[in-house]
């Protein structure tokens, strides 16, 4: 497969970038994205000249540090992370564009890593709980629904990627927020501090600069692990009820 790659190159924070145009070639349909990227760093490195600087860790869907905007959706034409994009979902010839998660409080490191710090920041606001666990307690001793754990663990399986605030066309962290609220919110363990996480959480979101919801959706339609619109429903409930 031979590919056509227009990447945003970017020195620093403080300086302007660009797309620039690479060709790459002899890619197998089994190559994840970034082992594409890999082999179009590779060929840089030969040539003398700077790799392309992407962020990547555990390359199996499950750390979120993979994020690029590539074709205009964030990770890609697949419901996935960019890590388990596969090239096979491309053709021979294709001309591929890949940019860093755009958006306001996701300023650009380089290339295509951004400083996602802001989401760090609005966990630490409110992302907790302070019921004294010590070990671990017996599985029974909190009886919780069914329905109740099944809400938990559907809004805990968000990885914090940021592919929300980058598909969002307000760059909302509206998605990611309400995941990190809503798991806790409805477990007993995080009764205590279920009015103030929500007012810390929204608070914080608001200060880092991400842009207001306006439930256009796109969130939800991009997020790899498949939270559920419905959570900023939730979301807005708890903060009104706080």
């Amino acid at each position: 497969m031979n590919l056509t790659l227009r990447i945003w190159r970017q020195q620093g924070p403080d300086t302007p970038g660009e797309m620039t145009e690479y060709r790459v070639s002899g890619i197998s349909a089994d190559m994840s994205f970034l082992e594409m990227l890999d082999t179009l760093n590779e060929e840089l490195i030969l040539r003398g000249e700077r790799p392309v600087a992407f962020d990547h860790d555990c390359r199996e869907g499950i750390c979120g540090a993979c994020g690029m905007v590539i074709n205009g959706q964030a990770h890609g034409p697949e419901r996935t992370t960019t890590c388990q994009l596969h090239m096979r979902h491309f053709t021979d010839g294709d001309t591929i564009d890949v940019e860093p998660w755009r958006a306001g409080a996701f300023p650009v490191v380089r290339d295509l890593v951004v400083d996602r710090s802001a989401l760090d920041r609005i966990i630490g606001s409110g992302g907790y709980v302070t019921a004294p666990t010590g070990s671990a307690p017996e599985a029974h001793a909190t009886p919780v629904p069914k329905e109740t754990a099944d809400l938990a663990f559907e809004h805990a399986e968000c990885i914090g990627c940021g592919a929300c605030v980058a598909a969002c066309p307000n760059g909302s962290a509206m998605l990611f927020t309400a995941a990190k609220v809503v798991h806790l919110n409805v477990l007993p363990q995080g009764a205590p501090e279920r009015a103030s996480r929500v007012r810390n959480m929204v608070g914080a979101m608001d200060d880092e600069g991400f842009g207001g919801c306006t439930n256009t959706g796109e969130c939800a339609t991009a997020c790899p692990k498949g939270i559920p619109l419905s959570g900023i429903a939730r979301l807005n409930r708890e903060f009104l009820r706080s």
